[in-house]
């Protein structure tokens, strides 16, 4: 298939695109940055590649949960690009949820097979998700809600890994006797997750290019983070 794919729900953009067995990759500063580098790097790699909107089978973007921000463009741009393709009559979306992609990409990376996928959601908290390969299958079983919470309430069951980015910013707090690995939700790994989702009739039309939310707020209020820090002051500490 002619798949184009990107993700923007971290602070790294990375764009995909697979032109039958052959696939590129960009990768670049993510965040702020997304809206003004996507379009221009996707025009970049579609010609590379020698494709164009008009010969798209469908576009793949990570729904998140993740940045505010970055779910929103990568929504936009998925919905604009889906809705011009091929001189107006369109192409389908595949919206693939980000946890699920950080779980295919330490599958992938480590070989991990049973993943709790956790991403920083800031606000001193993580977002997570147990995921499962299922090898006869060839898919992952994964968790339908997903979790939103402190590090520290991220349960791992035994021999299980944590994959993500949040290790690095919460250190113990987040599962300190599991095995840690670095893993994005990358666009490469929503192209390897697309046959199955595909073919699960994962596919839906442009106008329902939408975020997937886990929380309805993008920071704390000014009263919520000084009783956070009155709380961590008065926290006991380890002698």
């Amino acid at each position: 298939m002619n798949l184009l794919a990107f993700d923007t729900s971290t602070d790294i953009l990375s764009i995909s695109v697979q032109h039958g067995d052959v696939v590129l990759e960009h990768t670049g500063p993510g965040g702020s940055q997304a809206s003004a580098t996507l379009i221009p790097a996707i025009n970049r790699l579609l010609a590379e590649v020698g494709l164009s909107f008009a010969t798209l089978d469908a576009i793949v973007f990570g729904r998140g949960p993740g940045s505010f921000t970055g779910l929103r463009t990568a929504c936009a741009v998925a919905q604009g690009l889906a809705f011009g393709a091929r001189g107006g009559a369109g192409v389908p979306v595949l919206p693939v949820d980000t946890l699920l992609a950080v779980a295919e990409e330490a599958r992938h990376q480590h070989g991990c097979s049973q993943v709790v996928a956790v991403l920083d959601a800031r606000m001193d908290e993580v977002y997570s998700a147990r995921c499962e390969w299922l090898p006869t299958e060839n898919r992952w079983l994964a968790d339908a809600d997903f979790g939103l919470g402190a590090p520290e309430t991220v349960q791992v069951p035994a021999g299980w890994s944590v994959a993500g980015n949040a290790h690095a910013p919460y250190g113990e707090r987040l599962a300190p006797l599991a095995t840690h690995v670095r893993a994005l939700p990358t666009a490469t790994a929503l192209l390897r997750l697309s046959p199955a989702l595909l073919a699960a009739g994962g596919a839906v039309p442009a106008s329902d290019a939408l975020p997937r939310y886990i929380r309805d707020k993008v920071a704390k209020t000014t009263a919520e983070r000084d009783a956070l820090r009155a709380a961590q002051a008065a926290a006991p500490t380890n002698p």
